[in-house]
């Protein structure tokens, strides 16, 4: 098969980052030779989780073929840690994925002083404020705003972006297909949406703290805007520290327990910081030919608007955007589809699949076991049969067809 399905096979496979890491650096960055690699090598390799390789020893093509299909359909672009697409500054952080999986226009991030914007999810309105302030002042200043997108201080962050009329990099932390909302739709249309997960991985929540070494990596510096004592901005600010990033904060009151975090890190050694010009002036030398002061007769919106995440589309956005609901659901109508003339084009594990479907909602389980097929496969399978408009997800992984 063609090179870029061994990138898909290893990137696809249930298994840790590190462990993934340390495969491909054994096979000299070739994931072809670890796809051929005797069954039982990879158990050899210093360092290897031995629970990660069950899935990577099905060696599975198959799933492979369905990924690549369901990224033409979806509009992704696939990038392996070898095209020259791939970020320098990504590839220097510990365990980088091995492909990223894009929506939208990467920009040259070596060349960008690429910032990231992270708090709590629960932000007060003074977070919110702040998270927005610093990202329209760093888009002023020459910056790109990288973030999770998640709701709170990390939105509001790339909705300053978007509002001072710059780009912006959304990391997330699930597959493109399970992103819902106007602001991913934005930034994929102005900027970019990077995930290290392809089309049908089933997301769980450790992802999200995986997501945390693409974003920090992605930048050269990280401003945090609230974040209580114990949250996940806190573990966020350790891996931009350990990989060597600038630590940014902003100073909340000393007894409030949103700020608690935030001022933590401000002890630890952190920056403190107010407006965006504080940030970027940190980063003039290494980027003299963007990074400049805002020019003194710019009038900032008001931050504390709902409308902040309204954003001036270009001309041609509509026919880019990304549907509020997930790509799978485009275009079906309450009678669905012409189902004698679709199945004729399934193959033998989708039929299955269909068959196994028996009743409405049905777990994902009950499909595997009654189709007597590997996960994977199903998992692929199913994600396929979706982007067909044959089959529609439910909430807690059940299933059901889009038939009445």
């Amino acid at each position: 098969m063609p090179t870029i399905k061994y990138w898909l096979w290893l990137s696809s496979a249930a298994a840790s980052p590190k462990t993934k890491k340390l495969i491909l650096s054994h096979y000299e960055n070739d994931p072809m030779q670890a796809f051929f690699a005797p069954i039982g090598e990879f158990a050899m390799i210093d360092g290897v989780n031995k629970n990660d390789l069950g899935d990577l020893e099905r060696r599975d093509q198959d799933r492979a073929n369905c990924i690549l299909e369901a990224c033409t359909v979806q509009g992704i672009n696939v990038i392996s840690v070898q095209d020259a697409q791939y970020p320098e500054r990504l590839k220097n952080i510990f365990a980088p994925p091995p492909v990223l999986y894009v929506k939208g226009r990467l920009p040259d991030i070596d060349s960008e002083a690429a910032v990231a914007i992270v708090g709590t999810r629960k932000a007060t309105p003074y977070g919110i404020k702040m998270g927005r302030k610093l990202g329209y002042d760093l888009t002023k200043c020459g910056g790109l705003v990288v973030s999770g997108l998640t709701v709170g201080v990390d939105a509001a962050g790339a909705e300053g972006a978007l509002r001072a009329g710059g780009s912006c990099v959304g990391v997330l932390g699930v597959p493109h297909e399970c992103v819902r909302g106007h602001l991913a739709a934005d930034v994929a249309v102005i900027g970019a949406l990077v995930s290290e997960y392809p089309p049908g991985t089933m997301p769980v929540a450790s992802f999200f703290r995986a997501r945390n070494r693409i974003t920090a990596g992605l930048s050269v510096g990280v401003v945090v805007v609230e974040a209580p004592e114990k949250s996940g901005t806190r573990l966020f600010a350790t891996e931009a520290a350990e990989q060597g990033k600038e630590l940014f904060a902003v100073p909340g009151n000393a007894d409030a327990v949103s700020c608690a975090g935030s001022n933590a890190i401000l002890k630890e050694g952190a920056k403190p910081v107010t407006e965006g010009w504080e940030v970027m002036c940190e980063f003039e030398g290494l980027f003299p030919t963007k990074v400049h002061q805002m020019g003194e007769n710019i009038t900032e919106p008001d931050f504390e608007s709902a409308e902040m995440s309204t954003v001036s589309r270009p001309p041609n956005a509509e026919k880019h955007q990304i549907s509020p609901k997930k790509v799978i659901d485009k275009g079906l109508s309450s009678d669905y589809i012409d189902w004698q003339a679709q199945l004729k084009n399934l193959n033998e594990g989708q039929l299955k699949i269909i068959s196994a479907i028996s009743a409405p909602r049905t777990h994902v389980d009950d499909i595997i076991e009654k189709t007597e097929l590997p996960p994977a496969k199903v998992l692929a399978g199913l994600t396929l049969l979706q982007l067909r408009g044959l089959v529609r997800q439910e909430s807690g992984k059940r299933f059901s067809l889009n038939i009445k």
